[in-house]
Order: structure tokens, then sequence, then C-alpha cells
């Protein structure tokens, strides 16, 4: 009887978030793809784009970031039928937006000698740069989407995204088979036809989201007469104070994911594209629970508009119920398949490098194990942490992610990485530290939050 309020909530909660878990989904099959068909190539081309990427991956978490502020001021404007409030979070957050990621191109481009600096694999950092140049312009319509898909998810809009997410898959892999490999007359450009693919897919599903508003009667209050020019500093201060944390939080994890990128180039080429490939594969499971996130955050912003805070803690938790039961899933999965899976990336008939494949796929498939094990810690921390931002609280949270990924987490892959025998395993290992200390915390705020707002209301 207990659990039975909990699961009630299941099916709703399923239908706000499955299009917003397909729409995240959407975003790493981009990855999977370009890893996919790039690992045909080679593991110093697989180990190249994973180079690349980290640095992209830095700078998206901070403009995506930003760009969650959004969501709950939508959702509180939505749940008080204020359209006037709406819009402003609306315009304001798309211009923030469009400003970040035109910074975060550029700050990219001029990161690009840190790579030299890396005690990177040569061949690697020479194939990343000119794959870098093209994936770091596709951060300015991807940072604009995500300003568009975040106002979507406020409204409880969430199919939308997911339709523009998909017809960018389609376009991307269409693109990378072209490119990459030199099809129907196209020049074969290697990893840089896969960039060529990445950017022109997130200009797509940038343009379609935006059409897709004008035609539809539920967003023509919020985006017809947007006056970019009158631009009010209480409203961009008040995104700002929620997406600078929001963003920091995201930084911080990110960040350390790309620490072990970094680490595991230093350790060898193999072990770089082995993290890639586990990396890549724990990155879907990932988007899973992001998209539940992104749905606690929508349902606890509109129940604290409502002031409802029993109900809002009642939501929330049957978030991390159904978390749970779906991480536990998929760990078990990479338990089953860790020794397959790697090989979907690569291509056993390639003789000449065949003894760097069978490195790389050993090395993957003991990551993929830790990957297993972190599941449900990684599924936790990041739904607790779309509650916290429905309830806009997001300082304490940052402070949070920061000690346990860059004061227990880091250490320890550093340590058992570069100094032990353990490697790889060793650098994954930190991350399963970073992810259960993180989840466990946050949980506790939650909990405390919670409580005091339900016990102030009485």
């Amino acid at each position: 009887m207990i659990l039975k309020k909990y699961t009630k909530e299941f099916k709703y909660n399923l239908k706000l978030a499955v299009p917003v878990i397909a729409g995240m989904v959407g975003h790493t099959l981009v990855q999977l793809f370009d890893n996919i068909m790039v690992g045909q190539l080679g593991t110093a081309e697989l180990a190249a784009v994973s180079l690349g990427n980290s640095f992209v991956f830095i700078a998206m978490s901070i403009g995506i970031g930003f760009s969650t502020a959004i969501t709950p001021l939508v959702a509180e404007a939505d749940a008080e039928q204020d359209a006037e409030k709406g819009k402003q979070a609306f315009k304001h957050g798309l211009f923030l937006c469009t400003i970040i990621g035109i910074a975060l191109f550029g700050i990219v481009l001029i990161s690009k000698p840190l790579m030299y600096l890396m005690d990177q694999p040569e061949e690697v950092v020479q194939l990343a740069i000119p794959y870098l140049d093209l994936v770091a312009f596709s951060l300015i319509p991807l940072i604009m989407f995500q300003a568009l898909k975040q106002f979507s998810d406020g409204l409880s809009r969430t199919k939308y995204p997911m339709y523009a997410t998909i017809i960018a898959n389609v376009v991307n892999v269409a693109l990378n088979y072209l490119f990459i490999f030199g099809k129907f007359g196209f020049p074969q450009l290697g990893i840089v036809g896969a960039a060529i693919g990445t950017l022109v897919s997130r200009f797509v599903m940038l343009f379609f989201l935006w059409s897709l508003f004008q035609k539809k009667k539920k967003f023509l209050p919020y985006v017809t007469k947007l006056n970019f020019k009158i631009i009010q500093g209480n409203i961009l201060k008040k995104i700002m104070n929620l997406g600078f944390p929001s963003a920091l939080q995201m930084f911080f994890e990110v960040a350390i994911f790309t620490a072990a990128i970094w680490l595991n180039g230093i350790i060898g080429k193999n072990a770089q594209a082995a993290n890639n490939i586990a990396l890549n594969l724990s990155s879907i499971t990932f988007m899973f629970v992001m998209g539940m996130s992104v749905a606690t955050m929508v349902r606890v912003g509109n129940q604290k508009g409502l002031k409802q805070f029993k109900e809002l803690r009642r939501v929330a938790v049957s978030f991390f119920l159904m978390a749970f039961i779906l991480q536990f899933f998929f760990g078990l999965l990479f338990i089953i398949f860790h020794e397959q899976l790697p090989w979907i990336y690569m291509n056993e008939n390639n003789l000449i490098d065949y003894s760097n494949i069978v490195e790389v796929a050993r090395i993957s498939s003991s990551l993929l194990i830790v990957a297993a094990i972190f599941q449900i810690s990684d599924g936790i921390q990041v739904v607790v942490l779309g509650a916290l931002r429905g309830l806009q609280d997001v300082k304490i949270p940052t402070f949070i992610t920061f000690i346990a990924y860059w004061i227990i987490g880091f250490p320890i892959s550093y340590y058992l990485g570069l100094k032990t025998e353990m490697q790889s395993t060793g650098v994954w290992i930190g991350l399963l530290a970073g992810l259960t200390a993180s989840a466990i915390m946050l949980y506790f705020r939650f909990d405390m939050l919670t409580k005091k707002l339900i016990k102030t209301k009485e």
C-alpha cells in the first residue's frame, strides 16, 4: 500500500518523460552513430573523436546547464496561467543561450592548443583538431535548441523536441555515410565527415523546432512579437542565478568524465578508445534518467507554483523509484553483455589494426562492469537534481556535486588510474565513488528541504 501511492504516478510520469527521454537519447545517438561509423576507420580515429568531443562536452554542459533555468520558470508560470511571465522567461533565456553558445564556440577554439600539452598520443591529436573545429561551431545551434527545448518542456509539451531530434539523427546518419566513407561521389573525409554531419543536423533540429512553434496554438502567445531590443536586467539576473549553479553542477559531473578521457589518453591510445566506447554506452542509459530528471523538474515546478508541498514530495519520490528500477535493469544488461557490446563499435575484419582492436574490446568490457555498478547511483543523483531544480534550489546542490566529483571522485580516479596497475578500471572506480557520494548527499538535501516546506505550511 505504501508503494502504491508512488507507483500510481508512474503512468503520468512516463507520459511526460518518454518524449523527453527520446529527445535526450537522440542527442546521444548522434555520438553513437558517429562512433560506430568512425570506429570502422580504426582505433586512432575513434580515440580522436573522443578527445575532440571531450572539449565540446565540457562547453556543452555549461550551455545546457544555463538552459535548464528556463524550464522551472516556465512551468511555474504555466501553473499560474501567467503567459506573459512565461514569455519573458523564454525570451531572456533564448537571448542568454545564444550569447553563451557563441562564447563557448570561441572558448573551445582558443583552447585547441591545450591538446599538445596534455600528454595525449600525437597521432590522435592531429586527427582531433580539424574534427573539433566543426563540432565546436555546432555548439551555437545546439545551445539555442536547448533553450527552445527547455521552454517546450516547461509547458509540458515534451514531444516536439523529440520530433526535432529524430529528424536530426536521420540527417546525421545520412551525412555521415556520405562524407565519412565518400559514397555517391562525395569526398571521403573520415572523421571530418562525422563533424559535418553533426554540425548540419544541429542546425536542422533548431530550425525545425522553431518552425513548429510558429504553427502550434499553445506556443503562439510566447513566441510572437519577441522584442530582443528590450532586455530586462532583473529577469536576466533571475535566469542567471538559477542557470549558473545548474551549469556548474553539470560542469562538475561532465568534467570528471572528461578527465577520465584525458587520464585514459595518458595511459594510451587503446585505453582512450575503450573509454570512449564505455562512456558512449553509459551516456545512452544516462539520457533515460536525464529525461526523467527534466520531467521531475516540470512536475515539481508545477507543484511548487500550486504550493502543494506534500504532493510535490510524493511525485518526486515516484520518479526516484522509477529511476532505481530502470537503472537496475540497465546495470544487468551491461553485466550480461559486457563482452559483446564493444564489438558494435569496431571492425573485426580490420586485420592491420586487429591487435589494437582486441585490446580495446578487452579494456572496454571491464569498464562496462564498473558502469553497471554505478547505474543506480547515476540515475538517483540526476533525478534528485531535477527535483531540486524544480524547487529552484541550486546553490547547495552545486557545492554537493563539487565535493562528490572533485574532492572524492577525481583523486580516486587519478591515483588508481595512473599510480596502480588498475589503470582504466581504476579511473572508472573513481567515477563510481563520485556518483555514489553525489546521490547520497543530494537525496539528504531533498529530504531535508521538502520536510521543511511541508512543516512550514502546516
